[in-house]
């Protein structure tokens, strides 16, 4: 639309949130992008066309959102701050088929969302996701097993790294291994600092998880998978045996089905596959009792 507002200029935006009476909340991570080459990449990399539903989480003044509305048959965008609803209907105006959705998306049954939001339409997952919160999201997102196709999402630099690490290298982590149980990862392309209004103190990137039909491998517990992983990786410096305590296992026990699955007792859990993890899982038995594992980071 020609006559609608300049999102990317750094002017504009601030005469938009000022007539608003906005301000930036450090808490919710709110950096607004002004960099015009990002958002239409990251809504080709989604794959919005005219059969797509696009949903987005934190839309912030709606720059994204914009750009998935142009291509797809309709968006609907999950914002927690509700100071950028009046913003959003402002900026938004032009397009009804954006639908904005006031909630927290850490909150909301997004398999419900999804299902009343886009029937018939193929879907996909896009934003530029909070720092504070990537992992968290991206776990439910997967762990929902939403009918989505991909999830392309902006997240810090670092992060990004650790999302798509290969296993045996030193950026790997939990959240790897979770993450490629799910969906295929891979790094699309960088953005600095400089690309958002205000500027944060890291580079980010865009990644994109084209979401499995099947894992790569069948575990019968997959809350027992995850949480030797989380084990493993929470005391990396230590042999196995030593770190899968924090599962709930003793030494003797941990270190028997290591041998029983094939894996050296020496080894680290970066030196693992998931196929290892998996192994491992199936030649352990789970305790009764073990104590609650915070999500993999």
């Amino acid at each position: 639309m020609d006559n609608e507002q300049n999102l990317t200029d750094i002017g504009t935006v601030k005469a938009l949130l000022a007539r608003h009476g906005f301000h930036f909340s450090k808490k919710l991570g709110q950096n607004f992008l002004i960099n015009p080459s990002v958002c239409p990449r990251m809504a080709e990399a989604c794959g919005a066309d005219a059969g797509t539903g696009v949903l987005e989480i934190g839309p912030g003044i709606g720059v994204l959102t914009r750009e998935l509305a142009r291509r797809a048959a309709r968006v609907t965008a999950i914002e927690l701050d509700e100071r950028l609803l009046p913003v959003l209907e402002e900026t938004l105006g032009g397009y009804p088929h954006a639908h904005i959705l006031h909630g927290d998306a850490m909150k909301l049954d997004l398999r419900r969302v999804v299902a009343e939001e886009f029937p018939g339409l193929r879907v996909a997952v896009c934003a530029n996701l909070p720092y504070y919160i990537t992992s968290p999201i991206l776990m439910k997102l997967l762990e929902s097993r939403l009918p989505v196709e991909n999830i392309t999402v902006m997240v810090q630099k670092e992060a990004a790294q650790r999302l798509c690490a290969l296993p045996g290298t030193r950026e790997c982590g939990a959240v790897t291994f979770a993450v490629q149980y799910y969906a295929e990862p891979e790094v699309l392309f960088p953005v600095s600092r400089g690309s958002f209004l205000p500027a944060p103190n890291v580079d980010s990137a865009v990644i994109r998880l084209k979401v499995r039909r099947e894992p790569p491998c069948r575990v019968e517990d997959e809350e027992w998978l995850f949480r030797l992983v989380r084990a493993a990786f929470g005391q990396r410096r230590k042999t196995l045996p030593n770190a899968l305590a924090g599962a709930g296992l003793d030494k003797q026990q941990a270190a028997a089905a290591l041998r029983e699955a094939g894996i050296p007792e020496t080894a680290r859990a970066e030196q693992l596959t998931l196929e290892m993890f998996a192994a491992l899982a199936k030649n352990v038995e789970k305790p009764h009792t073990v104590l609650r594992s915070s999500p993999p980071s």
